[in-house]
C-alpha cells in the first residue's frame, strides 16, 4: 500500500497516513531541512486496562503490570539494554505508562533509520526471566514508596477514589508494592502478546523521511501478523455522582492543598470526542483560568495563588474535571466556585472573555505545534480516539459560547462536585 497526503491548511503542515499490511497504524509527518528526528511508538494498553478478553480467555491482572511492562521492555534476549544501544547511537530514548496508553519514544539528530529499527526490534521482542523480574520489584517498590510521600501524587488519587466506585481509573498506574509483587515473567509475556501487537500499535515519525520508507522498515521488523486485539473490561459504567464528596488527608505540607472534580460521560470516539475535550478546556479556563473574573478576585482575596490550576482529563471510557491548588480555606474556595458557576449559568460568560480565551487558545496551540516532538506524541496518543491532533486549531475555532456555557452549568452541580484536601498535621 502507499501512504494517504492529508493537508492541514491551518497549521501549514502536511501529514502522511497509512496502515500497514500488519495493522499497524503509520504517521509521518515530514519535516524538510529539520536536522533533528523524533519517533514514537505507543500501544493502546494502561494501567486501567487489567481485566480483558483475549481469543475467548479472560485474563485478571494485578495493578501496575503495564508500567512494569514498559521498565522490562528495553531488556534484549543477548544481554544488551536497548536504553544503553540508542544512547550510544546518539539518540536520547525514553518511555511512559499512562492510564490508557504506553509510549516509547526517542529523539535523534543522526543514525535515524538505525535508531528506528532498534526501537521496532526491542518493543515487539519481550524477553523476562524470573530473576530480572524480581529484581525490577525493588526498583518499582522505591518509586511506589515516593510517589506516596508527594502530597500532589496522594491528593489526585484521593479525588479519584471519591469520585469512582469501581472503574480502575482510581488505583495508581504504578500498582502498590503488594500488587507488583504478584507479577511474574508469564504475567508480563502474557501481556505483551495480548497488546503488543502491530494490530493494537501506532508508530508516529516526524523529520526529514520518506514516508514510504517508514512504511518499509515497519513492516520490515515488525511481525508479519497484527495480532488479535483484546476486549478491555472497566467494570459497569459509572453513573455521574461522586461516592462520597470531601476528605481531607493529613501529610506535611506548608500550605493546605485542595483538588476539587467532578465526572462526566465522555463523547463516543472520533471527532465528536476530541470536540468534547475541546469545550472542556476551554470552559475550565473561561470559568477558572488566569483571565477569569473568578480566579482574579479570589487571588487578590488571598485565597488563591499562582499554583491553581483547572483542566478536563479523559481516559478510558471516564472524563473528570480537575481544578485545584493551594488555598488557606479549600471550602472557600468552594463555595466560591459554586457561586461562579450559579452566576454563569444565569448570566453567560462575557462574549469578550470568551473570544480572547479562544484565540489564546488557538494561538498557543500554533505555538506548540513548532515542537514537533510534542506534536508527534500528541498524533500518536490521539489516533488511538479517532481524531487527529492538527485539527485542533480549526476545531477549536469552531466551539459556541453556549457550548462551554452548557459545560459548566451541567458539569460542575453541586451534587456531582467532590472536594479533596491535604493539610498539615494539627498538633
Amino acid at each position: 500500500m502507499t501512504m494517504q497526503r492529508l493537508d492541514y491548511p491551518a497549521t501549514g503542515d502536511v501529514l502522511y497516513s497509512g496502515t500497514a499490511r500488519n495493522g499497524l497504524r503509520i504517521r509521518v509527518l515530514p519535516k524538510q531541512g529539520f536536522s533533528g528526528f523524533y519517533a514514537v511508538f505507543a500501544t493502546d494498553y494502561g494501567g486501567t486496562y487489567r481485566r480483558f478478553t483475549l481469543d475467548g480467555v479472560v485474563h485478571d491482572t494485578p495493578a501496575g503490570v503495564a508500567h512494569y511492562l514498559e521498565h522490562k521492555m528495553f531488556d534484549l534476549p543477548d544481554g544488551d539494554n536497548a536504553l544503553t544501544l540508542l544512547s550510544q547511537n546518539g539518540a536520547d530514548p525514553n518511555a511512559f505508562t499512562a492510564s490508557d496508553v504506553t509510549c516509547y519514544y526517542f529523539h535523534c539528530t543522526r543514525m535515524f533509520e538505525e535508531n528506528l529499527r532498534l526501537l521496532l526490534h526491542f518493543v515487539s521482542t519481550p524477553y523476562f526471566t524470573t530473576e530480572t523480574v524480581q529484581k525490577e520489584q525493588g526498583i518499582i517498590g522505591q518509586e511506589i514508596h515516593m510517589g506516596e510521600d508527594r502530597p500532589g501524587t496522594a491528593n489526585y488519587y484521593n479525588l479519584l477514589n471519591l469520585l469512582y466506585r469501581s472503574h480502575p481509573i482510581r488505583e495508581k498506574v504504578i500498582g502498590t508494592v503488594e500488587s507488583i509483587a504478584e507479577i511474574t515473567a508469564e504475567t508480563l509475556y502474557a501481556c505483551h502478546a495480548a497488546f503488543y501487537t502491530p494490530g493494537n500499535m501506532v508508530l508516529c515519525v516526524a523529520g526529514d523521511v520518506d514516508p514510504e520508507s517508514i512504511l518499509a522498515i515497519a513492516e520490515e521488523e515488525l511481525p508479519a501478523e497484527g495480532g488479535s486485539v483484546p476486549v478491555v473490561d472497566f467494570g459497569e459504567e459509572e453513573d455521574l455522582l461522586p461516592v462520597r464528596q470531601r476528605s481531607v488527608l493529613e501529610m506535611p505540607v506548608s500550605a493546605p492543598q485542595f483538588l476539587i472534580g467532578a465526572k462526566l460521560r465522555p463523547a463516543e470516539k472520533g471527532e465528536a470526542l476530541f470536540r468534547q475535550q475541546l469545550t472542556a478546556s476551554l470552559a475550565m479556563r473561561l470559568l477558572a483560568g488566569a483571565s477569569s473574573p473568578f480566579y482574579n478576585r479570589l487571588y487578590e482575596s488571598g485565597l488563591l495563588n499562582r499554583s491553581f490550576d483547572a483542566d478536563a482529563d479523559f481516559s478510558t471510557g471516564v472524563g473528570t474535571v480537575i481544578i485545584g491548588g493551594e488555598s488557606r480555606d479549600p471550602d472557600a474556595v468552594l463555595t466560591a466556585l459554586l457561586e461562579e458557576v450559579g452566576r454563569i449559568g444565569r448570566e453567560g460568560i462575557d462574549a469578550g472573555l470568551y473570544e480572547r480565551t479562544k484565540r489564546a487558545g488557538i494561538g498557543t496551540a500554533l505555538r506548540g505545534m513548532e515542537d514537533f516532538d510534542d506534536v508527534c506524541v500528541s498524533l500518536a496518543l490521539d489516533e488511538f480516539d479517532g481524531f487527529c491532533y492538527l485539527d485542533y486549531p480549526a476545531l477549536m475555532a469552531s466551539i459556541e459560547k453556549s457550548e462551554c456555557e452548557a459545560f459548566i452549568r451541567e458539569t460542575l452541580q453541586p451534587e456531582r462536585i467532590a472536594l479533596s484536601i491535604v493539610e498539615a498535621k494539627k498538633p
